[in-house]
């Protein structure tokens, strides 16, 4: 007789039980086990229950290949999934074989489980393991399928209703409680309100939002929006510092002149001296010109394509200097400065932030990261089978992504949804996802070489870049030793067919096939795969959390975050007042969809931060070991990051590990 002990666990997520009969096989080398049925699976209601179970054979099955978990398809009680994290199975010769699970199984369904230590395809010699690799992969191109969104864009997981999405990929019981809860919080709120489509009568009235004390942050942006040195702040530490770019030479068709910013250097300075030293920095918005714009009341919508001037003061702070609103100068386009008319500057900085809203929810969030990270997410779970080290590595990464585009998609962007009722029309939401898809490249997506080419390597107090870089060489220190582990030599990559196809679709799905791009398409070196699993991990790590965790504080303050502008912009100067920044800005009911919206998409709910890895899938020591060391490290980067915010006075705390979601899903 040969006994295998069994220790199965259910999920820790409510309602991850089951009164239904399971049963359980073992597949092995020599034969395979009879159906053994799992009791009291569903008894213990607290979830994350362990059960120990016993299967016995009358002769050793051999070598332990597969262990199949069955739902039974008739069953008197209610239906309920049960989600089984992971079995652990002890053979007559006592080694220890871990199962990884993390999946929901219905009645009537079945798994095959793959065990010990993660595999490439050319490792798998057994005519078994083969087969049933080359059926997993099949199964899995069949529930994710691509799908065109637009044109000339990276193609989308083809599920568009978010209520049918498998439960390999959704939402967590509680996840999709939180979100619900919130959304009709949302809806009693603003139900209350009732919101006019009417300009504010004053700023203090837009603080009315319950949200609005959610952040200490916002109450200090509703305090300081209209300073120079805090409005250059934000292009470094605020929502969106991923634009700034060193400026050695004035674009032709912004012609500042040395009399118009002389005022605003160091004394006897010169803006060519200043530019030389290397403190003379620029925000270019040519990707917004000539988007098409919706009619409001009547009229299209005011947009603008910005330049603005910065200049790095002697006090180390980045001020504005100059802004001019259209790309194309003229007299009914003048360059605006400091120096004018109190108002006529504010709403010359008003204008830029309303450009730069857009860019940073339909780009910096919505294309990158949260449409690339759709993309790498949808490869490997069509190419990479779950005992494969890189789908380890990389699926906690992909936790709930695509159910978040899903919904993005549906609530979001498109005809009737939120960002349809900004300044842009459905065309116009469209064409600036083009646009900025075509320029996204290889090179700005790895963030050392993106802060060399924007010439942004030495600027003081630029707390994202500082926090950034270290993820960055964190990150790809872990990543260098596990990808090392599992392919010690060149020849191992080239030969890997699975992560062969995992780039290849990258490139074709996620790039259309753009060899400018500087994407590649197969990968001929350890070092290769490296940098690129580097770039995925913290793309859909760090780089969202950089944006998704500054939204709501810098945003939902509606002067500093405009979606809609309601006036055209001025052409002339000395003309405005205050009165009319009031007028111009985001009417009440739009407001509220916006700050509510920034609210919603903002809050944490079943949270892992970087670098946890709750559902345990490696069972090597070396894997583990290397989880253990990425930890300390970025326990030790968060501990700087407390020390270095406490003498700041406005601490910058979103690129804190402890504050980052493994994910895109918040």
């Amino acid at each position: 007789m040969a006994e295998y002990t069994l220790e199965v666990t259910t999920g820790s997520m409510l309602h991850a039980g089951t009164f239904d009969n399971l049963f359980v096989s073992l597949i092995g080398t020599e034969r395979q086990s009879e159906p053994t049925q799992l009791t009291r699976v569903g008894w213990d209601e607290k979830h994350g229950n362990v059960g120990t179970y016993s299967v016995t054979t009358l002769f050793s099955l051999g070598c332990l290949l597969l262990l199949k978990l069955e739902k039974d398809p008739f069953h008197e009680s209610p239906e309920r999934d049960w989600f089984c994290s992971k079995v652990v199975v002890t053979t007559p010769q006592e080694d220890e074989i871990l199962f990884p699970c993390h999946r929901w199984l219905s009645r009537g369904e079945f798994l095959l489980l793959r065990g010990g230590r993660a595999t490439k395809a050319f490792e798998d010699l057994h005519p078994r393991l083969l087969e049933q690799r080359k059926k997993e992969l099949l199964q899995q191109k069949l529930t994710y399928v691509w799908a065109e969104y637009a044109d000339g864009m990276s193609y989308v997981l083809n599920i568009p209703n978010p209520s049918a999405v498998p439960s390999e990929i959704s939402y967590s019981p509680s996840k999709a409680f939180q979100f619900e809860s919130r959304r009709q919080n949302i809806r009693s709120v603003l139900k209350l309100k009732t919101l006019t489509d009417e300009p504010w009568e004053s700023f203090e009235a837009m603080k009315e939002f319950p949200w609005f004390k959610d952040s200490p942050v916002l109450e200090y942006v509703s305090q300081h929006w209209q300073d120079d040195d805090f409005f250059g702040y934000q292009f470094l530490n605020g929502a969106n510092p991923h634009s700034i770019r060193r400026c050695s030479a004035l674009p032709s068709n912004f012609p500042v002149t040395e009399e118009m910013v002389k005022p605003f250097l160091a004394n006897g300075s010169s803006l060519t001296a200043e530019m030389e030293k290397g403190n003379i920095f620029i925000i270019d918005y040519k990707i917004m010109d000539g988007l098409p714009t919706r009619f409001v009341d009547g009229k299209l919508s005011a947009l603008t394509a910005p330049l603005c001037l910065l200049y790095l003061n002697t006090e180390e702070k980045l001020q504005p200097i100059a802004i001019q609103l259209h790309q194309q100068s003229s007299e009914q386009n003048p360059i605006f400065l400091p120096s004018d008319l109190k108002s006529d500057w504010l709403l010359a900085k008003i204008f830029v932030k309303h450009a730069d809203i857009l860019h940073v929810q339909l780009l910096t969030h919505l294309l990158n990261p949260h449409l690339l990270a759709e993309t790498f997410a949808m490869v490997t779970l069509r190419n990479l089978p779950m005992i494969h080290p890189l789908h380890k590595l990389l699926m906690p990464h992909h936790r709930f992504t695509l159910h978040t585009n899903i919904f993005a998609r549906a609530l979001l962007y498109g005809p009737g949804r939120f960002l349809a009722n900004t300044s842009l029309d459905v065309d116009g939401l469209i064409e600036l996802f083009r646009r900025g898809f075509t320029q996204t490249n290889y090179s700005s997506l790895c963030l050392p070489e993106n802060i060399a080419a924007r010439g942004v390597e030495s600027i003081p107090n630029f707390h994202y870049r500082d926090d950034a870089l270290r993820l960055w060489h964190i990150i790809n220190s872990f990543v260098k030793a596990v990808v090392a582990y599992y392919y010690p030599s060149d020849s191992e990559v080239a030969a890997d067919s699975e992560i062969q196809e995992w780039i290849n679709e990258i490139f074709y799905y996620g790039f259309q096939g753009n060899g400018a791009s500087g994407i590649p398409s197969s990968f001929q070196t350890v070092e290769e795969l490296i940098k690129f699993v580097t770039m995925v991990i913290f793309t859909t790590s760090v780089q969202h959390a950089a944006i998704g965790n500054a939204q709501f504080d810098f945003l939902a303050w509606i002067p500093n975050g405009p979606f809609v502008l309601n006036r055209a912009p001025p052409t002339t100067k000395g003309q405005s007042s205050m009165e009319d920044i009031l007028a111009t800005l985001t009417y009440k009911r739009f407001s509220g969809l916006g700050v509510s919206t920034l609210w919603l998409i903002s809050r944490k709910s079943d949270f892992t931060p970087l670098g946890s890895y709750p559902e345990q899938r490696f069972d090597e020591p070396a894997a583990l070991q290397m989880i253990k060391d990425f930890q300390a490290e970025l326990s030790s980067l968060s501990a700087d990051i407390s020390k270095r915010n406490s003498a700041l006075e406005l601490p910058y705390n979103y690129l804190n590990p402890e504050q980052i979601e493994n994910s895109v899903a918040n």
